[in-house]
């Protein structure tokens, strides 16, 4: 009954984080303990105050955060009260307020380093990585959120000095939320037996992060999330139009394009406010990309779904906390544009004794995931019979891993195929055109429209001799040219 009241009380005064403070004092466990708890009651299990035994087990779930997403997800999916925003006062200290509606948003929060400072070249490789057709598509909102109000008008002078033109454009925006809307940051839980300034910094990122995510929520289709201290792959926003493509018809709540921290990780903008709204309310329980990962278990996004090359590099070499050295980099970044594949939709078959779960489908995936066979015999195959005839320009195929590199197929073709027949779960064509023979466990041909003269239907790799190792197709990628009139 006093965790409810308590909830009660801090839904009913969500502008005033004095509420943060007083939750804080009532509760015996983290605070994600206690929304969840709260939940539940308010809308399954309100029975005179009796806890049951389930919720006892979510409350020791939480102590541990071993949380499971599964027993609380649509309650917190539909709660909408996270729909709204946030009453906050921006104050521009650059631009103005976008003029349309961008497709990504790039949002950036600073603070004072004491040593180093990356957040100009962060925006200049924003810029210079993107083509002209690419500008018209972004915004970068930068979120001064240091105290000092002196650093944060030199920080101004500079970055409407260097990017003048992107900020008459209306690609750039710098903002920053005055202090007297911050919740308190001082004398906060040490979780983790964290220091108590760390514990400080760690719980004000969370609300700078809360803030900002606030304000860009109706600003584009997709926000992505970086830090201030970061590189960017060239074209990197056509990369990821093509991921978001790839995904269509099926469900995600983030999508991952660097396997660091808080980098590059992709948001539908409509749950921003939720996020947030989660932001503020557990700020003070864990670091941010922790609650991250619980955000997307809350809406039912059980795997992280990361994306290779990567498309942000951390080239900070001093952390924002205290100065202290920073070393991580991602070793999957590829600075160069990476031409990702089309992959268009196909359905996939094989014939070959799936090994577990790394059935067919894992191979044409676009995210790190892998098909994996028992050793394959003479005529066996993989097949992709695509919904669409289509002319396509490049094939690539990679078997094997760097665990396991004998696992490759030893002999091999490749082969594509026209005039289809069967219903649709048994679809095939009858007449195929081999393409070239595997060599070291890869295929790769370019100019496949000049070499095909047909739209084509399937495509295939078939075992042209026995191995007794066991073969793992690690990724098939498929490029189209053009859509052929149909």
């Amino acid at each position: 009954v006093t965790l409810l009241c308590a909830f009660l009380h801090m839904r009913k005064n969500l502008k005033y984080f004095d509420k943060m403070r007083c939750l804080r004092k009532r509760s015996a466990v983290s605070f994600l303990g206690v929304l969840v708890i709260c939940l539940l009651f308010m809308n399954l299990y309100i029975e005179d105050g009796y806890v049951l035994e389930g919720d006892k087990q979510l409350i020791r779930e939480t102590a541990t955060h071993q949380l499971n997403p599964e027993r609380y997800v649509h309650t917190f999916k539909d709660l909408s009260n996270f729909s709204g925003s946030i009453n906050i006062s921006y104050r521009y200290l650059a631009g103005t307020p976008l003029p349309r509606k961008r497709y990504l948003t790039i949002g950036l929060s600073s603070v004072k380093r004491k040593k180093g400072n990356y957040l100009l070249e962060t925006i200049k490789s924003i810029f210079e990585q993107s083509s002209y057709e690419e500008l018209k598509e972004i915004a970068v909102v930068v979120q001064l959120a240091d105290f000092d109000s002196a650093w944060c008008e030199g920080m101004v002078q500079d970055i409407s000095q260097k990017f003048a033109h992107h900020i008459i454009a209306g690609r750039l925006i710098v903002i920053h939320v005055p202090e007297e809307y911050y919740p308190v940051l001082d004398g906060l839980k040490r979780n983790y037996n964290d220091p108590e300034d760390r514990v400080k910094f760690r719980s004000k990122q969370n609300v700078d992060y809360a803030f900002l995510l606030n304000f860009c929520a109706n600003l584009s289709d997709y926000y992505v999330m970086l830090e201030d201290d970061v590189r960017c792959s060239k074209n990197f926003l056509t990369a990821v139009k093509k991921v978001i493509t790839s995904r269509e018809g099926s469900y995600w709540v983030t999508l991952e394009f660097s396997k660091l921290g808080y980098i590059g990780k992709l948001y539908h903008s409509h749950d921003l406010p939720r996020l947030a709204h989660f932001l503020l309310m557990f700020y003070q329980e864990m670091p941010c990309d922790w609650l991250l990962i619980h955000f997307r278990g809350l809406l039912a996004q059980k795997e992280v779904i990361r994306f290779k090359p990567s498309l942000f590099q951390h080239m900070g070499y001093y952390s924002s906390y205290k100065g202290a050295e920073n070393k991580l980099k991602d070793d999957d970044f590829e600075e160069e544009s990476f031409d990702i594949p089309d992959n268009p939709p196909a359905n996939l078959h094989t014939n070959m004794n799936v090994f577990e779960n790394y059935e067919a489908s894992k191979a044409y995936s676009s995210i790190d995931e892998y098909f994996w066979g028992k050793a394959p015999s003479t005529g066996d195959f993989y097949g992709i019979v695509f919904e669409k005839p289509i002319k396509i320009s490049k094939i690539k195929v990679v078997t094997g891993t760097e665990d396991r590199q004998n696992d490759i197929l030893h002999h091999g073709a490749l082969e594509v195929g026209e005039k289809i027949v069967g219903s649709k779960k048994g679809r095939q064509c009858t007449t195929y055109l081999r393409l070239g023979e595997f060599k070291n466990g890869n295929f790769e041909i370019t100019d496949v429209e000049h070499k095909v003269l047909f739209d084509i239907n399937c495509m295939r790799i078939l075992v042209t001799k026995s191995q007794k190792e066991w073969l793992i197709i690690r990724s098939i990628s498929v490029w189209t040219s053009q859509t052929p009139n149909q």
